[in-house]
């Protein structure tokens, strides 16, 4: 028999529901939340990932307290945390991780040396100019292509540097970067910062904003290796240093063209020890979060207090926890699955989402302002809809993570290097359908519009958004908006421009 699913104890019966609905349904839960000081906010989501985070601990630490009984990757999981852990040899270290890495940005003698440095500094997980990735062919949506696009930026976009309201922002950015200078021995950190961030101001003029980036038709260029390298000549230096072949980027997604042609120019124009102080920060930055607690700390009090509002810091056992979700995240969620993921919840949930489809078709075959032809492509969509509930059918394999208790951040620059090889041996090859974007034990769900598809890990299937045995109308209010939120990305500003074969293509009449 199904139970409520209900929790009637967030229910403030002091306020009639006819006279102020929202505080009548969760006022008691309003007056009795407080937001943790260690995130910027509060609600079921945040709830939800605290017992996920503490789920995943308890299967780490077992694996990690097996000993000699431990399988290969409960090894590698209970090493790379207890690493993380350990914070007496971090404070021993301080700032030796790097130090060699510094000297190599330092002692780089031409601008093509320093592009391809940061090609190898891709590898270990340091930001560069430009991002990297693979993705479908939005085109071709068969194939999978690399994707470039702007980056270089160490505030969270390019507006920080132009507007007005954002000058506090860029005086607290130039502050903290002469703090972290100076904890890694930057020779004259003030003056440093200031270049530093006068170039990246620089930069920025040169980036698109936020709403351009909405639009896939702008930002899918694709060019061949040669047409890449007449916008950034220095492309091919940078590819060859990161270790990506030629094979694999004879055509590539310049997703803002512009910010090449841009950068370009501005590696012809600024000095040398101009772009040698921005690298640098860019290798402090990266390794801040695995270094000694100065360097934790000077990290969090600006991207985490005074870029994100958050008063402190999260306990070391849960970024112990972020870490080994990051680097083996697959190997725990074929835990986590076993543990909290009934394999009824699969079925139930396929239920639901087919209804919400059903419920979909019956409102566009409805839709009096939609044309005959546009109804029929929007329905066609639809229906190719795929769904992944739960967790994927093929598990990552980790056996090439070499994983030292004692190494924290190699720890982490050897995970980030297998997950780079991994990405690009897909280039070239058909989509893996079965590839999952987030992990099981990831409270969260997305619709990925070049292969129309729709994804709800193991997680989020959980009270109060789901519950496998509670009345229809609890789920359907529950997990129904989640999964009817999902479908509504597949024709929104971005999704709409995607047919149901994933392909950027107008079907709009």
């Amino acid at each position: 028999m199904p139970i409520s699913g209900i929790d009637l104890s967030n229910i403030d019966h002091t306020v009639r529901p006819q006279d102020d609905l929202y505080q009548h349904v969760n006022g008691t839960w309003l007056k009795a939340t407080e937001i943790p000081d260690d995130r910027p906010l509060e609600g079921t989501f945040t709830a939800l990932r605290d017992g996920a985070e503490i789920a995943v601990r308890d299967i780490i630490e077992e694996a990690g307290s097996k000993g000699d009984g431990a399988s290969g990757i409960e090894r590698k999981v209970g090493d790379l945390y207890n690493s993380f852990m350990d914070e007496a040899t971090a404070e021993a270290k301080g700032m030796e991780p790097i130090r060699g890495r510094l000297a190599d940005v330092f002692a780089t003698t031409t601008v093509a040396g320093l592009v391809a440095l940061a090609g190898r500094l891709f590898r270990s997980d340091v930001s560069g100019l430009f991002y990297i990735y693979p993705a479908p062919d939005a085109g071709s949506p068969d194939r999978i292509l690399l994707y470039t696009g702007q980056g270089g930026l160490g505030l969270p976009d390019e507006s920080y540097y132009r507007e007005e309201k954002f000058a506090p922002m860029v005086t607290a950015y130039g502050d903290h970067v002469r703090t972290m200078f100076t904890l890694a021995g930057v020779a004259d950190p003030v003056s440093s910062a200031a270049r530093v961030v006068a170039l990246e101001t620089s930069l920025a003029s040169h980036h698109w904003d936020n709403v351009t980036l909405r639009d896939p038709q702008k930002t899918y260029n694709l060019k061949s290796s040669e047409e890449a390298a007449t916008l950034f000549p220095l492309l091919d230096t940078w590819f060859e240093a990161a270790g990506i072949d030629a094979d694999k980027r004879k055509e590539i997604v310049v997703s803002t063209p512009d910010f090449f042609s841009g950068a370009a120019r501005l590696l012809d124009s600024e000095p040398l020890a101009t772009w040698q102080e921005w690298l640098a920060l860019r290798v402090i930055n990266a390794a801040a979060p695995y270094l000694s607690s100065e360097f934790v700390d000077a990290n969090f009090a600006f991207y985490g207090t005074t870029i994100s509002g958050t008063p402190r810091n999260k306990d070391r056992w849960k970024r112990a926890v972020a870490v080994v979700e990051a680097s083996l995240g697959e190997a725990v969620g074929q835990i986590y699955v076993s543990k909290h993921f009934p394999e009824t919840h699969k079925a139930r949930m396929q239920t639901l989402v087919a209804n919400l489809i059903e419920a979909y078709r019956q409102s566009i075959t409805g839709l009096a302002w939609m044309g005959e032809e546009t109804k029929a492509e929007a329905l066609r969509k639809l229906q190719a809809f795929r769904a992944k509930i739960g967790y994927p059918d093929q598990w990552i394999d980790y056996s090439a993570v070499d994983v030292d208790p004692e190494d924290l951040l190699g720890n982490v620059e050897r995970a980030h290097n297998a997950d780079v090889d991994r990405h690009l041996d897909e280039v070239g090859k058909p989509v893996d359908l079965n590839k999952w974007l987030m992990t099981p034990q990831t409270v969260n769900a997305y619709y990925h519009p070049m292969l129309n598809e729709i994804v709800f890990p193991a997680a989020i299937l959980q009270p109060p958004f789901f519950t496998a045995d509670a009345d229809d109308a609890v789920n359907y209010g529950g997990i129904g908006a989640v999964i009817g939120h999902e479908i509504g990305h597949g024709f929104d500003d971005q999704g709409s421009q995607f047919d149901g074969g994933g392909a950027l293509r107008n079907w709009w009449t």
